[in-house]
């Protein structure tokens, strides 16, 4: 019996093609693994009006983690033109698979690493190294939205009195999107990036929010994490809006260290991080809950390429780095980082993004082939 059994979930678009280029990796780490793909994507949402089917669900709950490739999402409308005719029109609304997956198996903390990568044509700067904490769970990717706006929920707002001049107007030209914190998230998200900072010998964390506008929400996780910094005065702490902080990435990103924030939030400044060091073709990243784990690298399925093997697959071969880490492999994730980064120093053997023709599946070939350098 193999001592850990993985689920490999390469959803669609070039997802699978990431994927293949992983388990080539994969299989030459040699590690003591069970593998097991699973349906997740476009297409089982066109067929069966589920982008995660049940079968998934139950696969992962057998598994000890879970590695993701990407998958399409599209706006609810699009999708349901997508549905085969005799779905349509029978209440199948279209959800984020990776953000059920996210709230399914309380994968709470989102954690992004941004490291650049001596010899990367693409590094903004060479001395980057970030890692952005991110709620995963709450704020507005919770999902409670009303379009149109039911009569008792309208009711409800109205009683606020910033709602009043919006009385007049109709209720199906109104739609509403929930920004959910709690104090259990805030305070876990803060501590984790903390506890990461302290454990990796990091300098600094900073809360990324915007509370001088958005004053409840945003306001609840400044106060915890003002609480929590005086638990770690060896750590210098700071804060900024996220407007600003957009600005500051750019300007001087070498200040920055450990950067945690809410969902949406934190979505975008990843975004941006990752663009300094590369682009999304080197953002890997995880989702970590209590007790089970979904690896992903950070980049989209890029239908119009699915099936060429151009993408670049460095994304998901860190992403496999950190899954192996977690797991407690820290040797192999060691080993394998080292032989990433000497092929981005290298810089001969690189997809197309990179300035190179290199395939996907070739770029695997050349970090197995340095494995056995370290």
């Amino acid at each position: 019996m193999s001592k850990y059994h993985i689920a490999l979930l390469p959803g669609d678009g070039v997802g699978k093609d990431v994927m293949d280029a992983a388990q080539i990796v994969l299989n030459a780490i040699s590690l003591d693994a069970e593998y097991t793909k699973g349906d997740i994507g476009w297409e089982f949402w066109k067929k069966e009006g589920n982008a995660l089917p049940d079968r998934t669900l139950s696969l992962l709950r057998d598994t000890d983690c879970c590695l993701f490739g990407a998958i399409t999402s599209k706006p609810n409308e699009d999708a349901q033109k997508e549905l085969l005719p005799q779905l349509r029109n029978k209440g199948f609304v279209y959800t984020s698979a990776i953000v059920r997956l996210r709230q399914e198996f309380n994968l709470h903390t989102n954690i992004r690493p941004c490291k650049a990568y001596a010899g990367n044509p693409l590094n903004y700067r060479d001395d980057i190294d970030l890692v952005v904490f991110r709620e995963n769970t709450e704020g507005l990717y919770t999902g409670v939205e009303f379009r149109p706006l039911p009569k008792q929920v309208f009711e409800a707002l109205m009683t606020h009195k910033k709602m009043r001049r919006f009385a007049q107007i109709p209720l199906d030209e109104i739609a509403v999107s929930c920004r959910i914190f709690t104090k259990k998230a805030c305070q876990s998200i803060v501590r984790l990036a903390f506890q990461y900072a302290k454990d990796h010998k990091r300098k600094s964390v900073t809360l990324i929010e915007k509370p001088n506008v958005i004053r409840e929400t945003s306001g609840m996780m400044l106060e915890q994490a003002r609480k929590i910094a005086q638990e770690y005065p060896e750590i210098t702490y700071q804060e900024t809006n996220v407007d600003a902080m957009c600005m500051w990435l750019v300007k001087n990103p070498q200040d920055y260290d450990v950067l945690v924030s809410s969902n949406m939030f934190g979505d975008i400044i990843s975004d941006l991080a990752a663009q300094l060091v590369g682009g999304l073709g080197f953002a890997s990243s995880g989702n970590i809950g209590d007790k089970y784990a979904v690896f992903e690298p950070t980049h989209g399925s890029a239908p119009k390429y699915a099936g060429t093997y151009k993408v670049n697959p460095m994304a998901i071969l860190l992403t496999v780095t950190f899954m192996l880490d977690w797991l407690g492999e820290k040797m192999s994730a060691k080993k394998l980082e080292n032989a990433i980064a000497h092929v981005i120093k290298e810089n001969t053997i690189r997809t197309y993004d990179v300035g190179g023709s290199n395939t996907s599946l070739e770029v695997a070939r050349e970090v197995v082939k340095k494995l056995d350098e370290f």
